[in-house]
């Protein structure tokens, strides 16, 4: 006997008018859902198109079309002089019922690889959200040269025509690689040229590629400890096995790690101003770590996140500039001096490494976008990026100032400051007994951000801070902001955290 819906099927079909969507693509749509699910049994006839059209209160060949497509599309069967049917869709040919929610959690846990849920169990997402008042690492976006960039943006669409569409040059587009190499010369000392530098879609990808191209996986790597908890994730999630080294006032402790570990094959740093303390590796220091790593054959991977900016005297020259044996990979990125969403950074690598990389970043991504591309090498061959990086350096210098004067005149008790003399965030302490995890989501809770120390630790650390940027908070919000800052800490007491 064939089934009759009228009423019913008006109780399963509801039309906005107001969507941006036509009318009948609503109807289909919820027709074919309604098929799918089977609130529509196979061999229902529907209601005739005018009269569902009167009951719907639209128009007759709104109706025609919805039903139109979904006979195409298999879900009805028209038989002329009978009308319109749910057609009988072979179990095959149906999409998989969603599970139950603890069939669900199962499956999140056993259909994920150890990798995966090392990723997952991971702070991989700790920066990506909402950019809060005080998250280090972010640069000032009323400083930014906004009209300069449009204007070099729009004369490279015109510029670039066709080119657009292709997949550009293996290594990146040569006019950039030849401006950064100007660029880590002059204002770095990095010793390269322009063959040598592989545009990369930020540090995460630079890190990436490292591992990728001279790590096995299960292969040996020294890390900082607290290190840098971004590049530590990605090698582990590429299979190297991490080993954390003690920082101390000289940077990475190179006798420590050889007491305690064995030869790595690959030792990720940060000499110039180390994340998350922010200590200068020593000359002697980094003239240990080089002949160590020619000794035993192992490559340094030097992180020069943040560097462009010191506050005391000249950039220290990077460690590269050092370098003889070639065993020195270099890392770079525009994240911090002009907008992290640009995602473009860089790698300096020894010649004998060039073709690998470029085979191995085809690999992972044929490549990044060509426009930004054009677009940073004309800004940078106009000398506004130098230009960009001095206002920058005199700005952040300042908006440090005001921040250490305001937290040591209205946090005493709650916070112990420690200004810094280069980079983008300053140390901040905690009482004995705090928790950096806790105070740092409950400051979330209150507008907040600030990122706690403990995330980058392998081995719990003597002392809890957490780290607060200050690039990105204008000066003339600057009171507003402590006083939430402070207004939040003095809410979170010892004990209830």
């Amino acid at each position: 006997m064939t089934k009759q819906v009228e009423g019913l099927l008006l109780d399963m079909v509801w039309l906005d008018r107001a969507a941006g969507q036509p009318l009948y693509r609503q109807l289909d749509g919820q027709l074919r859902a309604a098929v799918l699910s089977g609130r529509l049994a196979p061999g229902t006839r529907l209601p005739a198109t005018r009269q569902l059209a009167r009951d719907l209160g639209i128009s007759r060949l709104t109706v025609q079309n919805s039903y139109e497509q979904l006979v195409a599309e298999g879900f009805l069967t028209s038989v002329t002089g009978a009308g319109t049917f749910v057609a009988e869709i072979p179990p095959e040919d149906l999409p998989p019922k969603r599970p139950d929610p603890a069939q669900n959690a199962r499956a999140g846990t056993l259909g994920l690889s150890e990798r995966g849920k090392a990723i997952a169990g991971s702070w991989a997402a700790t920066r990506i959200a909402e950019t809060r008042p005080f998250r280090p690492g972010v640069p000032a976006p009323d400083l930014f040269p906004m009209a300069a960039w449009s204007r070099l943006w729009a004369k490279a669409l015109h510029r670039l025509g066709d080119d657009l569409f292709g997949y550009g040059a293996a290594g990146g587009y040569p006019p950039l690689r030849r401006a950064i190499a100007n660029h880590l010369v002059n204002a770095r000392g990095v010793n390269c040229d322009a063959d040598q530098i592989i545009v990369t879609a930020g540090a995460q990808q630079s890190f990436a590629l490292c591992a990728l191209t001279l790590l096995d996986p299960g292969d040996l790597a020294w890390g900082e400890d607290p290190g840098h908890a971004a590049g530590r994730d990605i090698l582990l999630a590429m299979g190297t096995e991490m080993a954390s080294v003690a920082i101390d006032e000289e940077g990475l402790d190179i006798a420590a790690g050889r007491a305690e570990h064995a030869d790595p094959r690959l030792i990720f740093v940060t000499p110039s101003h180390q994340h998350p303390l922010g200590v200068t590796m020593s000359l002697r220091r980094r003239l240990e770590l080089l002949q160590y790593c020619q000794r035993i054959g192992a490559w340094v991977l030097e992180d020069d996140y943040d560097s462009e900016f010191r506050y005391s005297g000249r950039p220290l020259p990077a460690l590269q500039g050092l370098d003889e044996a070639d065993c020195v990979i270099y890392a770079g990125s525009f994240s911090k001096v002009l907008y992290p969403s640009l995602r473009i950074g860089y790698l300096a690598v020894p010649r004998a490494l060039v073709e690998a990389f470029c085979a191995a970043q085809t690999v992972l991504s044929q490549g990044i976008p060509l426009l930004p591309q054009v677009v940073l090498a004309d800004f940078m061959d106009e000398g506004r990026y130098a230009a960009h990086i001095r206002r920058m350096r005199v700005a952040y210098g300042e908006r440090q100032r005001l921040l250490v004067d305001c937290l040591k005149s209205r946090a005493a008790g709650l916070l112990e400051v420690q200004p810094t003399d280069a980079g983008m965030h300053l140390m901040a302490w905690l009482p004995d007994g705090a928790s950096d995890l806790e105070v740092c989501r409950a400051l979330w809770q209150k507008g907040i951000e600030a990122v706690p120390l403990s995330i980058y630790c392998a081995r719990p650390y003597p002392r809890a801070g957490m780290l607060l940027g200050f690039t990105a908070v204008q000066p003339e919000q600057l009171d507003r902001k402590v006083d939430q800052l402070v207004e939040a800490l003095s809410s979170i007491t010892i004990s209830n955290i």
